[in-house]
């Protein structure tokens, strides 16, 4: 687990990147903050597209992010939705914790705003995970 600083400190990034969303389709802002397990932090925000199927969503978008920069492992991350935009919150979606599944730990952790704070395995008990390799 990660301590309530550490929890206190994404949220407040992934609330910051609520604010670079672009969703003219939804007006539904999200954003993302991820810790690796170098200890650096990044964010993202949900990218929307006129074609709905290529939306990006904000936890995906900081995990990719984290990736492209030479992170290999994720330990948290924490996601938040502007309240203006939406009065529920919003987990992550079944594509987002797929993505997570293959880069953070079962024992890591989901900060979800207003609605708790979780592990990757109470969210994906069973995620898809193929054997990697020849048979």
């Amino acid at each position: 687990m990660i301590d309530q600083r550490t929890t206190n400190l994404l949220l407040r990034a992934a609330r910051r990147a609520t604010e670079h969303a672009h969703a003219p389709y939804s007006r539904t802002y999200v954003g993302a903050a991820v810790l690796t397990s170098d200890g650096r932090r990044f964010t993202g925000s949900n990218v929307e597209n006129q074609s709905y199927g290529l939306t990006v969503c904000a936890e995906r978008c900081a995990v990719l992010k984290a990736i492209s920069e030479g992170a290999k492992r994720i330990v948290a991350l924490a996601v938040a939705v502007d309240p203006d935009t939406s009065k529920v919150p919003f987990p992550p979606c079944g594509a987002c914790l797929q993505v997570l599944s293959e880069f953070m730990p079962r024992n890591g952790v989901v900060i979800v705003d207003r609605l708790g704070t979780f592990k990757l395995s109470e969210l994906v008990p069973v995620p898809f995970k193929p054997k990697l390799g020849k048979s």
